[in-house]
């Protein structure tokens, strides 16, 4: 079973005082609807949270996962990859990367980017992207690049380690801008909320 890693460490610090992994999505925090999604698709799935003691832990608490705590968050996102793929196991020959602040993706998205990995086996990344092609998540890396990304460092994610690996990266697109659309601010979400009503809106 492939891992799906979560790296929910992060501050959230343009949120100006909320969590936006905490925030209400169809009644549920949004960290714990994204590791359902997961939970969908996997077995085995990982979440990397800040230190301890922290509200996050009990929007996963029983959710059948394991989380990592880090210490180190402050750094931002490359921390919690160093401890997410320094978790797993010999016998893993991929990893999914599934950031938690994509509130648009479906199981069905994380889906076809495993289908990938079958269908185009010489790839060494897949990667969720938009319907125009531009590269999002979620990310599934081989186990070659796991050493990679256990030497991350900053708050720049998996990109360094993308960049080099030129066609090596296969893009999986997806409906609409759903595989790049984050929410990182309170004025984000409210335009998200309201775009949303709209597409619900029956008449």
């Amino acid at each position: 079973m492939m891992p799906v890693l979560i790296p929910a460490a992060g501050a959230s610090s343009r949120m100006r005082g909320a969590d936006k992994l905490m925030m209400d999505i169809d009644g549920e925090p949004l960290l714990r609807r994204q590791v359902s999604m997961a939970r969908a698709v996997s077995d085995d799935v990982r979440v990397a949270l800040p230190s301890r003691p922290h509200p996050r832990y009990a929007a996963v608490r029983d959710l059948d996962v394991r989380t990592f705590e880090v210490s180190q968050a402050a750094e931002g996102i490359s921390a919690s990859l160093r401890v997410l793929f320094a978790s797993l196991e010999a016998d893993h020959t991929h990893a999914m990367v599934l950031l938690p602040d994509l509130p648009d993706l479906t199981k069905n998205d994380l889906g076809a980017v495993i289908v990938a990995t079958r269908q185009y086996p010489k790839a060494m990344i897949w990667r969720g992207a938009t319907q125009s092609g531009k590269g999002g998540h979620p990310i599934i890396a081989a186990r070659l690049l796991f050493k990679d990304f256990q030497c991350l460092t900053g708050d720049s994610g998996g990109n360094s380690v993308i960049k080099k690996l030129g066609q090596a990266v296969h893009f999986v697109p997806l409906d609409g801008n759903r595989a790049r659309q984050d929410l990182d601010t309170p004025e984000e979400w409210a335009a998200w909320r309201a775009g949303r009503a709209i597409s619900d809106d029956p008449r």
